[in-house]
């Protein structure tokens, strides 16, 4: 999600490596040897921030906090950089950190991303202010979109259940209401009280369908669906969704702007 608007924006003036790709879990990550050493020998170091990282967050934290000399090394939580006003708290310490799920919110974070590059290489300052405006253009079209496909379903129905707390942003930006089985780390457990109170919303309310993640078990979802068959009530999976990485290949979702557009057309086409 930071590694696609940033080579947008460097062109041609850097080299853009991506330790997480499609389909890795950043909660669940945990470094190998090579990809410590990627880190120490990089120019600009930017990470998520806000413990989204996981078990790579020591690593990343601990780095940006040491004191290395800041022309040799940069870490740098690119998101924490986003006012707190402007994020959601899960609780009174812990932040949840999918903002890329309101691109409004996200083009925020592509142009704290334009500010480090033009800090540390002021001699491409124009090259990388003139690539973020035409990405916030495009961008700007995007969120539009999204808004056109939501709207396309039934108020009533507009309630979006998926394997793990991931689409907060998303329902805010979007006036979706949002409920995840799991909590915004997928290292959390889904408790039986929990299930029982969905499956009880979700057959009440006759909502058609609700959602699989690429990155996260099927388990509980299928726990829905049989707890509201039980309740008379035929629940359907809607489709997979991309919450916490892009997809592979010939997915529709290769990039962060693609997985947005693909998660707000599998959601508008299975609610409606």
């Amino acid at each position: 999600m930071i590694a696609g608007p940033m080579r947008t924006l460097v062109g041609s003036h850097a080299q853009v490596t991506s330790l997480m790709g499609a389909g890795v879990d950043p909660h669940l990550y945990k470094p190998s040897p090579t990809d410590v050493q990627r880190l120490l020998d990089a120019d600009l170091v930017l990470f998520h921030g806000h413990h989204l990282e996981g078990r790579m967050g020591d690593i990343l934290e601990s780095r940006n906090a040491s004191g290395v000399d800041p022309n040799l090394h940069r870490f740098i939580a690119i998101s924490e950089r986003i006012p707190r006003e402007r994020l959601i708290h899960s609780s009174a310490d812990t932040i949840d950190p999918h903002l890329w799920m309101d691109i409004s919110l996200w083009i925020e974070v592509i142009r704290q991303m334009t500010e480090v590059l033009s800090s540390i290489d002021s001699d491409h300052q124009v090259d990388y202010e003139q690539a973020l405006e035409q990405l916030v253009e495009e961008l700007t079209l995007l969120d539009a979109q999204v808004f056109d496909l939501i709207a396309e379903i039934p108020e009533e129905l507009r309630i979006l259940v998926t394997a793990h707390d991931a689409f907060g942003y998303f329902g805010r930006r979007y006036q979706m209401e949002v409920m995840g089985i799991q909590g915004i780390s997928t290292e959390s457990e889904a408790s039986i009280d929990r299930v029982n109170r969905l499956v009880e919303t979700l057959s009440s309310r006759k909502i058609p369908a609700i959602f699989v993640e690429s990155t996260v078990s099927e388990r509980n979802v299928r726990a829905l669906i049989e707890g509201c068959d039980s309740l008379g009530h035929r629940l359907r999976i809607g489709g997979v969704l991309f919450s916490d990485a892009p997809g592979p290949p010939s997915s529709g979702a290769e990039r962060w702007r693609d997985m947005v557009l693909q998660n707000a057309r599998v959601i508008s086409e299975a609610l409606r």
